[in-house]
């Protein structure tokens, strides 16, 4: 069935949110990460549709067209609060009830964890990919192996980042999406990023998430420290070959730890950091299994 695709507007957690809307049913919030954009939901949105799914991508807090707020004062745990009041906020503002099921990746995998944790009645099931639990997340980062592929998130702490990341139609954005995702051709993908960002605030919102992520008085936090566990069941997506974050069996195992009961973990053969853009039917596949 031929499902059309809307644009909409509305306020939630006092900004202003752009989004991408298809189907209709119980609400399916679908948050993303960096650097990326609402269509990167192309391939699950319309899949949701068919299974009877109102699925609602946002543009995440500063990525246009949607409100750019002042990062500038918050720490991690102002901003975890905060991305998951969004998703929460989004849920009441779009009318979800306790049938809806909320999907992120990357820092929507963050926001997911959050919303989670402050909204347990309001998410029937959960799905995070790209980004495992924070408990899981502080270990990796510790190692010399993951410090070198987060190489970023330290450069993005100097105020001549912004300058950087812009510099020839996003080239560092461009190099990213390669080295996280080999072999795929992001072309449209980090044309779509570079539309969102190419404003100074929403740049500066987006570095934002990494400056407040890694405030020396909430580092701990950052680190894992007080996260919590969400009750609901969570469906933990990873890619293979992510050359963003490296997970191993063993860390897959560990996620469900930190998850709500009936949870479940799966490493998804060859594709990377964008694994549900390198393979939306597989993708796809799995998360229509969990949520139904």
């Amino acid at each position: 069935m031929k499902h059309e695709l809307k644009r909409g507007a509305i306020i939630a957690n006092g900004l202003e949110f752009h989004y991408l809307e298809q189907g209709e049913g119980p609400l399916a919030l679908l948050l993303h990460g960096f650097p990326d954009s609402a269509a990167t939901w192309r391939h699950l949105m319309p899949v949701l549709a068919d299974r009877g799914y109102r699925a609602v991508a946002p543009y995440m807090r500063g990525y246009a067209p949607t409100t750019a707020p002042d990062m500038s004062a918050l720490d991690a745990v102002g901003l975890f609060v905060g991305l998951g009041a969004d998703a929460n906020a989004l849920h009441s503002a779009l009318g979800g009830n306790g049938d809806a099921i909320v999907i992120g990746h990357d820092w929507g995998a963050v926001a997911t964890y959050s919303a989670a944790l402050q909204g347990p009645s309001l998410w029937k099931r959960c799905v995070t990919m790209a980004v495992p639990p924070l408990q899981v997340l502080a270990r990796r980062h510790s190692t010399y192996a993951q410090l070198k592929r987060s190489f970023y998130m330290w450069f993005f702490q100097m105020a001549a980042a912004n300058d950087v990341v812009a510099a020839d139609d996003f080239a560092f954005i461009r190099e990213l999406w390669a080295d996280w995702s080999p072999g795929y051709d992001a072309r449209e993908d980090v044309a779509e990023v570079a539309r969102c960002l190419g404003g100074k605030a929403n740049l500066e919102a987006a570095l934002g998430y990494y400056r407040a992520f890694f405030a020396p008085a909430s580092f701990s936090f950052a680190y894992g420290d007080g996260a919590g566990t969400p009750t609901q069941p969570f469906l933990y997506l990873h890619g293979a070959r992510d050359g963003c974050i490296g997970l191993e069996a063993a860390a897959m195992a560990e996620a469900l730890a930190y998850v709500g009961p009936g949870s479940q973990a799966l490493m998804v053969p060859e594709t990377g950091h964008f694994l549900h853009l390198e393979d939306p039917e597989f993708v796809s596949k799995q998360i229509i299994q969990f949520i139904q």
